[in-house]
């Protein structure tokens, strides 16, 4: 990014002492915290170096308080350790692994967003009531992928399936019926599925 290029090592020392601090504890250090860490005596001094910040767009701040600052380029995510694979047949030997998994690399990014289902009509497909899932917002479907869709206002997730120029959105439960989208219905794709989420 143009402007942390132009940053001075104090003011680059600063935004990331900010971000990790928002990072551990999930809120920004305040002015006197500051101050002690890199040993600046006046807040006069540290104000200084936040509305140097501030300028150049890396910051932003609302009050005065640690909880006002706000790092411009800042994502909140969750990353876990990756410590192996899991057998769901037979068991096999785990060795161990340094890696992580960071989801909001896999599940985030200004065009997700997520969803509760309500209901059953996804359950052969291992989608519960409860569960949340992850979509991807775009307007266009591939055969038999699972869709956000749309239909006289009212949102429904199913199965996207092209036959013969008919479109029809298949529930995967076998006691419900697919719905077919009548060419004078007012219906849109809103996004497809690309993760679900249940917390047990």
């Amino acid at each position: 990014m143009k402007d942390q290029e132009a940053l001075t090592p104090r003011q680059r020392a600063i935004l990331d002492f900010i971000r990790d601090r928002i990072e551990s504890r999930g809120y920004g250090p305040t002015v006197r915290e500051i101050g002690l860490q890199f040993e600046i005596r006046s807040p006069n001094g540290v104000m200084c170096h936040l509305k140097a910040l501030e300028k150049k767009k890396l910051i932003q701040r609302e009050g005065y308080s640690a909880r006002a600052i706000q790092v411009m380029d800042y994502r909140p995510g969750t990353e876990l350790p990756l410590l192996g694979a899991v057998a769901a047949g037979s068991p096999i030997q785990a060795p161990a692994m340094d890696e992580r998994i960071n989801f909001n690399d896999m599940f985030g990014g200004p065009d997700h967003f997520a969803l509760k289902v309500r209901g059953q009509s996804m359950i052969e497909d291992h989608i519960d009531d409860g569960d949340f899932v992850v979509i991807k917002k775009q307007e266009t479907a591939r055969q038999d992928e699972r869709v956000v869709a749309m239909i006289d206002n009212e949102v429904t997730l199913k199965k996207y399936h092209r036959e013969r120029g008919r479109i029809w959105l298949q529930p995967c439960n076998g006691a419900m019926q697919p719905i077919e989208i009548k060419p004078e219905s007012d219906a849109h794709i809103l996004g497809v599925l690309v993760g679900v989420l249940r917390k047990c």
